[in-house]
């Protein structure tokens, strides 16, 4: 029975994790853009993830939905106090997982793909044990 829960709870998580992916890489490259340009528009968002305007804006709509993006017709894409909070600790977990593979030996290219799906499911204590590898290793002088 332990085990069946146990399952049932890993389940749960990688569910969890997949609901918030999207939001997750949409306020990241938002964040991205605006530090970058200094605004973020619908366009900017369309062109690097290679989906429509229409897309891009029913997920926004979601983003507003959900309290982590302001915008209105025409104007560019702001984030919320939420929304910068969660474009920052995405941004931290994808430096610390990217830099992880390539500590690894991973090459450039592999861990960048791989660091955009393994960035939405690492937990918060894998993700503290990839810092102390990463902290150890540059103390080491490797």
């Amino acid at each position: 029975m332990a085990t069946a829960k146990r399952r049932q709870n890993q389940h749960r998580r990688t569910r969890q994790d997949h609901a918030t992916e999207l939001a997750e890489d949409y306020v990241e490259a938002i964040a991205a853009t605006i530090d970058e340009r200094g605004q973020c528009r619908a366009v900017d968002l369309a062109r690097q993830f290679e989906v429509s305007h229409v897309t891009v804006n029913r997920t926004i709509g979601r983003l507003q939905r959900d309290g982590l993006v302001t915008s209105e017709p025409y104007a560019p894409v702001e984030l919320t106090d939420k929304g910068r909070r969660i474009a920052r600790d995405s941004q931290h977990r994808h430096r610390t997982v990217h830099a992880f593979l390539l500590m690894l030996g991973v090459s450039e290219r592999t861990a960048t793909i791989d660091t955009e799906g393994i960035e939405h499911h690492v937990s918060p204590e894998t993700l503290v044990r990839m810092q102390e590898y990463i902290d150890q290793r540059q103390s080491e002088g490797l």
